[in-house]
């Protein structure tokens, strides 16, 4: 088949877990043959992609935080067009004129908006082609969780706001779509009210499994993610409000990603290493994986890459979600001194123990990826 799949932000690069989970779905979709046409965005100074396949609608800033004044041109164009603050973030007229002009010379057998944030691309789609809707979390769920927790007035008129308007909209591209996938069973019930046809995919792991003579550990526990977000920022701080108070100080702990420069010197057992280039590689140079997750929707892909390190791994039930079949040395552990403890049993692990663990990830891996290409293969067949 000849699949037109737009997007916010070509994948390829995969420089975020959105961004990995879409990538995952194409390369599924290549895997079972069809000709798959990818429309998106490039962040500034992205190289161009010498693939035919993808097709870039212009060079646009996409994280807020670097994005210069254009936050304030967004929060304009949501208010005079009605959309949410983030669907305008991906909003233009180049997007529009791009979209007509490829369906004014192409047919496609199928049409994929992924992203809710791309909900006012549906109008122009018509009923030539059947759409489906590739759901990353339920949106506005995430929005009133943050409502509830805000305190200002002007912040709880924002997310307010924000949750109404793209509930409205990826309602409406539920209810318009042929199918809707999801990446949890949560997600999918949810949608299911809206569309009879909606499906969870059980994502795997962009990574490839280490070999048994990886590098000597350098840490003892390892956390790593993008503190910029809210949610993961609220984990961290947790972790160490809560839960660090319940090790010993004579372990050390390494955190990555950017986002988190108020740990440097805060902890004398800390080291923040600031964002990193290979995030495999930190994984695996710790014993143990924390992941400390305590809001958030959808999966976490972050989760699936720890596995996929071959680390041992304490995560939260937040963490685990949309993973409801896991290899072994993984605890899951809510209260802060459950998580701890964890943390301890898992670092007493023994070299044979960790060589074990290592082919047991890889089966899951491997299985889990399989399973994942053969629901995309037969999904699509059944359409």
């Amino acid at each position: 088949m000849k699949i037109l799949y737009l997007t916010t932000v070509l994948p390829s690069g995969k420089k975020t877990g959105g961004e990995i989970a879409s990538q995952c779905f194409i390369n599924a979709l290549k895997y079972s043959g069809h000709e798959v046409f990818v429309v998106g965005y490039q962040r500034p100074n992205d190289i161009n992609s010498e693939n035919s396949h993808e097709i870039v609608v212009e060079q646009r800033y996409i994280e807020t935080e670097k994005s210069k004044y254009h936050p304030f041109l967004w929060m304009a164009l949501s208010l005079g067009q009605q959309l949410p603050y983030s669907a305008a973030k991906y909003y233009s007229q180049k997007y529009l004129t791009k979209i007509k002009d490829i369906l004014q010379v192409n047919d496609y057998d199928i049409i994929i908006i992924d992203h809710a944030q791309l909900g006012w691309l549906l109008p122009l789609l018509g009923q030539k082609s059947q759409i489906i809707f590739i759901a990353h979390n339920v949106e506005h769920q995430l929005y009133e969780t943050q409502l509830k927790a805000a305190k200002k007035y002007v912040s709880k008129y924002i997310y307010k706001r924000e949750a109404r308007l793209i509930k409205r909209m990826e309602d409406n591209l539920a209810a318009s779509s042929k199918q809707v996938w999801t990446l949890t069973s949560d997600d999918s019930n949810y949608f299911y009210t809206q569309n009879k046809s909606s499906k969870v995919f059980h994502l795997p792991s962009s990574w490839t499994i280490p070999s048994k003579n990886s590098a000597t550990k350098n840490c003892d526990i390892g956390i790593i993610g993008s503190w910029t977000w809210k949610a993961n920022k609220s984990g961290l701080e947790w972790f160490f409000q809560a839960v660090y108070p319940h090790l010993p100080t004579n372990i050390s702990i390494h955190v990555a990603g950017s986002g988190a420069k108020w740990l440097i010197e805060r902890y004398p057992n800390v080291k923040y290493c600031g964002f990193v280039t290979d995030a495999q590689a930190f994984m695996g140079l710790a014993k143990v994986i924390a992941i400390p997750s305590v809001s958030g929707g959808g999966i976490q892909i972050k989760t699936l890459d720890a596995i996929a390190s071959g680390s041992p791994i304490v995560a939260t039930n937040v963490a685990m979600r949309g993973i409801s079949t896991y290899p072994s040395a993984i605890k899951i552990a809510d209260d802060p001194k459950s998580f701890a403890r964890s943390l301890m049993q898992l670092l007493a692990f023994k070299k044979a123990e960790q060589e074990k663990l290592l082919d047991n990830r890889l089966t899951w891996s491997v299985l889990r990826r399989e399973h994942f290409y053969d629901s995309v293969k037969s999904t699509i067949i059944s359409m």
